[in-house]
């Protein structure tokens, strides 16, 4: 059975609820007061039911304690990736009306000019001193730490990462009424049905809190009565050290973490134990045959896999057996429906390959955006992520690629994923990305990036060996015949492969 955050602060005040590794531990009782207080600030900022509110934070308690005070105000909270550009941030605040901006000073240069900005947030706060922004920790000491007198339930109003163009707002109806108050709140639901959270798990989150998953994973533990333990953010062996010291039971992870985990000397990956690590779940970018199998043989069968995106519109699952028995899967429908479309959006049959979209579920739209929301929904009002794939005979999804992602070659659809799989074979290949760029006799042809492991001295040789190894597992059409060795790709917080930047680098180097 589960409580809310609320009722674990009643029973056990001093339980942990935030372990974090750069800051001191938040109970659940300073938890419960700090979301109050925040609820009280925005009722004084006069944020009504269905206002917004953004913040630009990093990993901390703030933007946990914030998340709790809107959806306790009946507002719509924005968590703004701190990674941002001065004009993504200002974009995102303007885009999504907020009343209020709370924002850590260690982003000064990229959220001060958001108080001279003609529309937009009447209401700054800052963690340290911004010039233009009220003090944040004054303005919530000054404040009650018990609840508003009109609480109303909130949502979380997150924005897509912008990997294929400007971030789009994702937006839900607010849940009724009668919702608010003890028990779990619709955010935290469905994740502690799925995934059990109970009170004694102790979660390990490596990933940025702005994250869909990070912040709703942590949130749902915090609602079930178990502990986070946050990281600051990713170290692949403090990753490794915190598992074993904490007593880590359940953790969450992105492919490129297990690669810079794996690409640990084998003495520093065997230095570790960690029996109470039951279960190791993963998702937000495609995870390949070999990775997974590597980090199988070395963890054990507790790898869980899924398939969700920010826009919720369903979700897959499976185990390690299922996944053992089915390599390459993102598991079965557990919320939702998967209906496999063609172009025509007739439904398709066992492993016909077409746009996977999900019915069953509330729907979404992209805030202020109806045609991108219109091109994200079927006729019959199924939605998508905008993902290409296949369900087989017994309803394992298998992706191909985004739709966005696509790479057409002289009438061929060539899907990226595929050829990074390829790559991602090679030994020599710690990490790879593929987009299309134009060509004038083929209309699109496939580019490659990699980045080579540490220890390769002769790239040029290195690269030429890749190519020929393509040839060895690729069609003719597939094969790059373009690549670019980088130190690192531009990936997302999450994990997320920024292809638009790869595609900017093509066209800056003028070829």
């Amino acid at each position: 059975m589960e409580f809310g955050i609320r009722d674990w602060s009643k029973r056990e005040p001093g339980r942990h609820a935030l372990e974090f590794t750069d800051q001191p531990t938040v109970t659940f009782g300073e938890l419960e007061v700090m979301a109050n207080q925040f609820a009280h600030l925005f009722r004084r900022c006069g944020v009504v039911r269905g206002d917004h509110v953004a913040t630009v934070l990093g990993n901390g308690p703030h933007i946990l304690a914030a998340v709790l005070g809107a959806y306790r105000a009946g507002a719509y909270l924005t968590p703004v990736a701190n990674t941002f550009s001065e004009p993504e941030i200002a974009y995102v605040v303007e885009n999504c009306a907020a009343k209020v901006v709370i924002s850590d000073a260690k982003y000064v240069d990229r959220v001060a000019s958001l108080s001279d900005a003609p529309s937009g947030a009447t209401h700054l706060y800052a963690l340290g001193e911004i010039a233009g922004f009220s003090d944040l920790p004054s303005a919530l000491a000054a404040l009650p730490g018990t609840p508003i007198s009109d609480e109303s339930p909130g949502a979380l109003m997150m924005y897509s990462s912008g990997t294929t163009g400007a971030p789009k707002g994702i937006c839900r109806p607010l849940p009724t009424a009668e919702q608010v108050g003890d028990g779990a709140p619709p955010y935290a639901r469905d994740l502690i049905e799925i995934f059990h959270y109970e009170a004694d798990t102790r979660y390990l989150s490596p990933a940025p809190l702005y994250h869909a998953a990070p912040l709703r994973w942590t949130l749902g533990v915090l609602t079930a009565g178990g502990t986070a333990v946050i990281m600051k953010k990713f170290d692949a062996e403090e990753a490794l050290g915190l598992i074993q010291s904490e007593n880590i039971t359940v953790s969450q992870w992105v492919p490129t973490m297990f690669k810079r985990m794996l690409d640990l000397p084998q003495e520093v990956r065997e230095a570790y134990h960690a029996p109470a690590h039951k279960k190791a779940v993963h998702a937000a970018a495609p995870c390949s045959v070999e990775i997974k199998r590597a980090m199988i043989d070395w963890w054990g069968p507790i790898l869980e896999e899924y398939y969700a995106g920010t826009e919720s519109v369903g979700l897959t699952k499976l185990d390690t057996a299922e996944w053992l028995q089915k390599p390459g899967s993102v598991g079965k429908a557990y919320k939702g429906v998967i209906r496999i479309l063609s172009p025509e959006y007739e439904e398709l049959g066992a492993n016909e390959t077409g746009m996977v979209y999900f019915s069953g579920t509330t729907k979404f739209s992209y805030f202020n955006e109806p045609e991108k929301t219109a091109a994200r929904t079927s006729p019959q009002g199924f939605q998508t992520l905008g993902e290409i794939g296949r369900i087989d005979e017994d309803g394992y999804l298998f992706l191909s690629d985004r739709q966005d992602d696509t790479i057409n070659s002289g009438g061929v659809n060539i899907y990226p994923m595929e050829i990074e799989q390829a790559l991602e074979e090679h030994p020599d290949v710690a990490d790879c990305g593929v987009v299309g760029f134009p060509d004038e006799d083929f209309g699109e042809r496939p580019v490659a990036f990699v980045v080579l492991r540490s220890g390769v001295a002769d790239k040029v040789s290195a690269t030429d060996a890749v190519k020929a190894f393509c040839a060895t597992r690729l069609g003719r059409v597939k094969q790059p015949r373009e690549f670019h060795v980088l130190d690192e790709l531009p990936r997302s917080a999450a994990g997320k492969l920024l292809r638009r930047e790869l595609r900017n680098a093509v066209q800056a180097s003028g070829q």
